[in-house]
This record gives structure tokens, C-alpha cells and sequence, in this order.
């Protein structure tokens, strides 16, 4: 058992995988913004013995439960915005105790109380939150959908969730669509969650099904529609960018990664070093191997090749108005990434912001670059008017 610590960021090993660093580049990371009381989350972490599911799972998931039941009590007294902060509690620590994923029976079943959690946070909300089953191939996929009352068909934009990171921890980037005027529609990555689309390069089809969803609707503008997606979710919106680029007008990509770049010498073992990292930790079964595989030099560069938008031919057709960003120090997503897409197609329509000491995802920059990528997504977009962004900042 270790005691909770708040570190500073290695620069060989940003971000940390440690689950019992909760500092802003550590492992709480992807749900720290969405946690009110830190004192919780620390009293939590100090209660762990480990993280195999069989002591993992259990203080993650009482937690849920206190949540959701004062949720419950709140929602039956009628006080429905103190209901949605318990229900959206319940569903983060929900969340992270099915970290990475859908692993074994054990996490399948407690993201189903993930989802439910989540469901019931939004039972009130206005505009209302819509579930949507997309057809795609032989399968559904299940997204959520929230559309802004107006008198004409308006823009949206679809959110791309990425590898553990799900749509029920992705609505505070659908909030701030509403407060813009556009419409989100936020769907888990392929492989993840409710969508069953085996995760693979051609998996892009998935998220096209989705933009075609969204382009069918009376109430969507067909030729206003943008991307948003962060870590694994902004490799996704680059590789929808240059396979559909007729349908998408405007896309932002948060540290995405493998898009052309591959690092050589001092930068592949400090990549190597990070990605490594993640296979110290076990989250599954006890006799169950790490969450992320120990990876060489030889299985970077051929997961490279069956990966990179370079080398599946999407990178020069990236044409429409983009918008990157992270830390300069991310060596899991190198910003390497950024330059190559620089590099690469119109010579206008591509921006970039990178944060000097930062690293992946510019973590502890968000409160500055979540507002504004949507305040350009809406711009790019056409959208006349927008009211400040509400709601949660993001969680990676």
C-alpha cells in the first residue's frame, strides 16, 4: 500500500501512470476536473492495496454508490441540479473503476453502472439529452446526442472518445457546444463502451457513420459540421479529417498520435519509456497481464507503419481549417505530430498551440485551450452568436 502524492512531472515519463499520483499529470488526469471534494479522491487512493480489480474495484465502486443514492435522494426532494452533481460524481468514480475498459465480466458490469449513473445526471438537463443507436455494418453503436433549440438547422460537432476514456466523461465538451449554438454528438471510440466496431485503421468508417448521422438530421446543417477529439480521440479526428474531407468543415486534435512523425535516438526512448510505463500497472484479474503491453523500438515503428495517417495515405488530404494542440514535453503523443501535419497538405487552413514544459494534452492548460477551441470550432463553423462556455473542464 502507498500513500497518495501529488509529483512533479518526469520529463522521460510524462504522464505518469502511477494511481497513486494524483497531480495534474498523473493518472487521475482523465477525471481530476470532474471531482469536487480532492479530499475524497486522496482518502480513496490512500484506502488502495493495489489495482488488480479484486482491490481496485470495490473502493472505486462505493463510492459510485454513495453518490447515486444521495443522487436519488436529492432528485426525489425535487432539487434536480444537486442530483445531476451526485449522479455525475457517481458515474466518474464509476468511471474509474472500469479503468481501462470492459477488460473482464467484473469491468463490463461496473460500466454498466457507469452508463446508468450517467443517464440519470442528465435526466433533467435542458436541452435534453438524446440516445442514439447508429447502424453501422452488421452492429449499432450507442451515442448521445444534445441539439439547442433554434428555428434553423444548426452546426455540430461530433466528439471522439479515445482509448479509456468514455462518452459519459465527454459531456462537459458537449455542454460547451450548447453554450456555442451547435449541436454535439459524442460517441465512444471503436473497440470502447457502447460501440462494438473492432478497433483497426479501417475502424474509421465508424466515425463516418456517425458524421452521416448527424448530417441526416433535420436539425443538423449538413455542411456545418466539425470534429473534436483529445489523446487517441484527436488521432481519430485527423484520420476522419482525411477520409471524409468533403464532410467535415472544421476539426480540433488534442495530442493525436501516430500521424506522420516518428521519433529517432534520445526522443524513441523517452517515447519508449512512457509507453512503458503502463505496463507496470495490472487492472484486470490478479493473474492477468498488464493494461498496456511492454513495447520495443521494433513494435513502435510497425505500429507506426500500420498506423500513421502517413503511411495510409490521409495525411495531404487534410484540407479543411484545423486546429492542433499539446505540450512540447508529451513523449506519448511526441509533438513531433503537430510538425508533420504542418508539413503536409494546403499550405493555409492550419493552426497550432503548443505549450512550452507541457506534456500530453497540455494538461494543465485546459482551462485556457478548451474554451478557445470551441470558441474556434464555432467560429470555423459559421456560428453568429455564442454565449460563454459552461460546464467541467476536460478530462484526458
Amino acid at each position: 500500500m502507498e500513500n497518495a502524492t501529488v509529483s512533479p512531472c518526469s520529463a522521460s515519463t510524462v504522464p505518469t501512470e502511477d494511481p497513486w499520483d494524483i497531480g495534474p499529470d498523473g493518472f487521475y488526469r482523465r477525471w481530476l476536473a470532474a471531482i469536487e471534494d480532492r479530499a475524497e479522491l486522496v482518502e480513496a487512493v490512500n484506502r488502495l492495496t493495489g489495482t488488480t480489480q479484486d482491490k481496485w474495484i470495490p473502493v472505486w465502486k462505493e463510492l459510485g454508490e454513495v453518490h447515486e443514492a444521495a443522487g436519488e435522494r436529492l432528485e426525489a426532494d425535487g432539487d434536480f441540479g444537486r442530483a445531476r452533481r451526485e449522479f455525475l460524481l457517481a458515474k466518474t468514480y464509476y468511471a474509474i473503476a472500469r479503468f481501462p475498459g470492459e477488460i473482464t465480466p467484473e469491468k463490463a458490469t461496473v460500466s454498466k453502472d457507469c452508463v446508468r449513473a450517467y443517464i440519470r445526471a442528465c435526466a433533467h438537463i435542458d436541452p435534453p439529452l438524446e440516445v442514439v443507436q447508429i447502424p453501422h455494418q452488421d452492429v449499432t453503436m450507442t451515442a448521445h446526442l444534445r441539439v439547442p433549440k433554434s428555428d434553423e438547422p444548426v452546426p455540430a460537432v461530433l466528439v471522439m472518445c479515445g482509448s479509456d476514456v468514455f462518452k459519459e466523461d465527454r459531456g462537459w465538451a458537449q455542454e460547451i457546444c450548447i453554450s456555442h449554438g451547435m449541436a454535439g454528438l459524442v460517441m465512444d471510440a471503436p473497440g470502447t463502451g457502447e460501440n462494438p466496431v473492432p478497433w483497426a485503421p479501417e475502424s474509421v468508417t465508424a466515425w463516418e457513420a456517425a458524421v452521416d448521422a448527424l448530417r441526416a438530421r433535420p436539425e443538423i446543417d449538413p455542411n456545418r459540421i466539425g470534429a473534436f477529439g483529445i489523446s487517441r480521440g484527436g488521432y481519430s479526428v485527423m484520420q476522419l479529417a482525411g477520409t471524409v474531407p468533403d464532410k467535415l468543415q472544421a476539426v480540433v486534435a488534442v495530442a493525436g498520435a501516430p500521424l506522420g512523425y516518428l521519433p529517432e535516438g534520445e526522443e524513441m526512448a523517452r517515447h519508449l519509456a512512457t509507453l512503458n510505463e503502463r505496463a507496470e500497472w495490472y487492472f484486470g484479474a490478479a493473474d492477468d497481464g498488464p493494461f498496456r503491453p511492454p513495447m520495443s523500438e521494433e513494435d513502435v515503428r510497425a505500429e507506426f507503419h500500420h498506423w500513421a495517417l502517413s503511411e495510409i495515405g490521409v495525411l495531404d488530404r487534410i484540407t479543411q481549417p484545423v486546429l492542433m494542440i499539446n505540450g512540447d514535453q508529451d513523449y506519448l503523443s511526441p509533438v513531433g505530430h503537430i510538425y508533420s501535419v504542418l508539413e503536409h497538405g494546403p499550405v493555409t487552413g492550419k493552426e497550432a498551440r503548443v505549450y512550452a514544459g507541457a506534456g500530453h494534452c497540455a494538461a494543465e492548460h485546459a482551462g485556457e485551450w478548451v474554451p478557445e477551441a470551441f470558441a474556434w470550432l464555432a467560429r470555423k463553423l459559421s456560428v453568429t452568436t455564442t454565449t460563454p462556455a459552461a460546464g467541467s473542464l476536460p478530462q484526458h
